[in-house]
Formats: structure tokens, C-alpha cells, sequence
């Protein structure tokens, strides 16, 4: 009888640490991407990420990056750029009247460089990413910094249905180039709808596994691509 009233007191705290970080919640990253054509050989990357432990709320992390694109042909483009992230670790809501502790926040300032290949095999569109980042992070009282490096590989693939809508899945692994090598996975897998010949919405799936934990996310995805030429041309 003892022996089973242990078990089930660490089943239930097993569910009460796996709950504590999310894990057993469907959460949401609202994505906008734009790449913003500004002459025959650059462009610029804007996007915007809100992501949520939930999927209406329950904040968990705000992602704006940009990037400068050179386009060394239609199927290769090269980009130097920078991102801003702002995290809240913490899955549990802190109680009514309480403010968290500006330390439990995170901050991070990144600097990344990334190769984009591309190329196509009957239907099949891929898509080759090849990105490093340099990460600067601290908490919000600044008490604590720290500088990292990561590599990040990913593979999409891009079928088209119809001339409207498009099937897009994609995998992606990140490698720590310090510590443990293994950072995290994501497969994704989402139905796409051109909306116009520049601009299209995508509803899919995350799957976001670490080391200990394994995150399930719905997103949705807005992508613009305006040829900025063409409206300062109009202008």
C-alpha cells in the first residue's frame, strides 16, 4: 500500500511540473513575413511573433527581426540581420495583485547571417535554410547576461494543390555550439491559401520538441511580399 501511494504521489507531481511549464496546453504563435523587394538585388525582412503558452493567451514570448536580403539569383539569397525577443519563461500566471520579478523576464538582442537555397523536383518546391545566430540575453534588472551561438538547419517543402492552395511542411533542428549540442526541433505542417499574387495566409501545426519537454502550437501565418519599387514608381 505504500509502495503505491508513492506511485501515484509522483504521477501527480509529474502532471503538476509538466503542467507548471505547458507542456499540456495547445498554444498559439500568431507569425507575420514580408519580404520587401527594394531593388533587383536586395530586399528587406520584416516579421513579428506572438507566442503564447495558450492559444488565446497566457503570454510567453514577442519576436520582431529584420534583415537586409541579397538575391544572388531567383533560388539563392543571402541575408544579414537582427531580432529582438522578449520572453516570458514562466507558464503560471502570477496571482492577482502580484507583479513578476523583472529578473524572471528575459531579453534577448540576436544577430544572425543565413543562406537560403532553392530548387524544384516535379510539384515539390525545397527549401534549404541555413542560418547562425549570435544571441545576447539578460534578464529585465539586467542581474544576469550571457552570450551564445547556435546553428540552425532547416528543410521545407512546398506542394501546390491548385493555383489557390498549397500544402507546406517543414523540419528544422538547432545545434548549440556550446554545452549540450542539441538545442530543439520543429516539425510543422500547414494548408496555405494565396490570397493574392504577392500575399498568402498559412493555418498549421507545431510540434516543438527540447531536451525534457515537447510543445503542441497552432499557427497562423500572414506572408506579404510588396515590391516596394513599383509604389515608389507610382509615387
Amino acid at each position: 500500500m505504500k509502495k503505491i501511494i508513492l506511485l501515484l504521489m509522483l504521477c501527480f507531481l509529474g502532471r503538476g511540473l509538466a503542467q507548471e511549464t505547458g507542456e499540456n496546453s495547445f498554444g498559439a504563435w500568431y507569425m507575420y513575413f514580408g519580404t520587401n523587394k527594394i531593388s533587383k538585388a536586395f530586399s528587406i525582412h520584416s516579421e513579428a511573433q506572438f507566442r503564447f503558452y495558450e492559444s488565446t493567451g497566457n503570454f510567453n514570448q514577442l519576436l520582431l527581426r529584420t534583415g537586409l536580403n541579397y538575391h544572388i539569383d531567383p533560388n539563392s539569397i543571402v541575408t544579414f540581420g537582427y531580432g529582438y525577443i522578449d520572453t516570458d519563461p514562466t507558464f503560471e500566471d502570477s496571482p492577482a495583485g502580484v507583479i513578476s520579478a523583472p529578473g524572471d523576464k528575459l531579453v534577448e538582442h540576436r544577430i544572425f547571417e543565413q543562406l537560403i537555397l532553392k530548387n524544384k523536383v516535379g510539384e515539390f518546391l525545397f527549401e534549404h535554410r541555413y542560418r547562425l545566430e549570435q544571441r545576447f540575453l539578460n534578464n529585465k534588472d539586467l542581474s544576469q547576461t550571457d552570450t551564445q551561438h547556435r546553428a540552425r538547419y532547416r528543410l521545407q517543402v512546398t506542394l501546390p494543390l491548385t493555383d489557390t492552395f498549397f500544402i507546406n511542411v517543414y523540419d528544422e533542428v538547432f545545434l548549440n555550439l556550446q554545452d549540450d549540442i542539441f538545442g530543439q526541433n520543429r516539425l510543422y505542417a500547414a494548408l496555405g491559401v494565396h490570397l493574392t499574387h504577392n500575399s498568402s495566409i498559412q493555418l498549421g501545426y507545431l510540434k516543438n520538441h527540447f531536451n525534457s519537454v515537447n510543445f503542441d502550437r497552432l499557427q497562423i501565418g500572414v506572408f506579404f511580399n510588396p515590391d516596394l519599387r513599383r509604389t515608389k514608381a507610382k509615387q
